[in-house]
């Protein structure tokens, strides 16, 4: 059996939880902290990272790939190459130009930190171009690429309410919020595998803050 290895608070270990959930693929769970993850399965340490058969995998992004191609029923890719690529596109936006920017926010949005005026006004800059960009993209009919609930929906549902929050606690604005994106999240918020997930992740991320308060 399949073991997803890593945390519930994080949102690309989110992702890979919520592809197998909707696939319907059997699947355990292996807590590993940042910190405390095989450096045999993560050389750089990451999660999450899967186990099978055949070895482990990193990266989350692979890690989706090799669900879809080991477990086609239940696709989350469309048959049609152009099709497949545009999802694919739509991963490679939210993952890199959403999420992974936000995330210079992460430090004080979610954790007591401090970023510089410099570090949230570039950010958020960024933000508002690659949200206008994802708005070209993203088609919300009623998933975000389409009428087939997609891979881009595992990275949406994960990645986009962190976007919104950090934007709104640092920024001062949801960089988001001329998007579709709440009616979205409520409509994403009614799949029982998404429920699941955001169960597991309200639990655990309160480990998590429970395992950062100085001891």
């Amino acid at each position: 059996m399949l073991q997803l290895c890593g945390f519930s608070a994080s949102n690309y270990y989110n992702k890979v939880k919520l592809a197998l959930l909707e696939k319907g693929v059997a699947f355990e769970e292996e807590l590993a902290w940042l910190g405390e993850t095989d450096p045999a399965a993560s050389p750089l340490g990451k999660v999450p990272y899967l186990r099978t058969q055949q070895g482990a995998l990193s990266e989350s992004a692979v890690i989706l790939e090799y669900i879809e191609a080991a477990h086609p029923a239940q696709p989350l890719l469309p048959a049609d190459p152009f099709a497949a690529a545009k999802v694919r596109e739509l991963c490679l936006y939210l993952d890199l130009h959403l999420e992974l920017v936000a995330r210079n926010l992460y430090p004080q949005a979610f954790f007591g930190g401090k970023v510089s005026d410099g570090v949230r006004d570039r950010t958020m800059v960024q933000l508002d171009k690659n949200a206008r960009a994802l708005g070209q993209l993203a088609r919300w009919s009623p998933f975000i690429a389409g009428e087939q609930f997609t891979l881009a929906d595992c990275c949406a549902i994960a990645h986009l309410p962190l976007v919104s929050a950090a934007s709104k606690v640092v920024g001062g604005r949801d960089v988001l919020a001329d998007l579709p994106v709440r009616d979205y999240l409520a409509r994403m918020g009614e799949r029982p595998a998404v429920q699941q997930m955001q169960a597991d992740r309200k639990s655990n991320t309160a480990q998590l803050l429970a395992r950062m308060v100085p001891k």
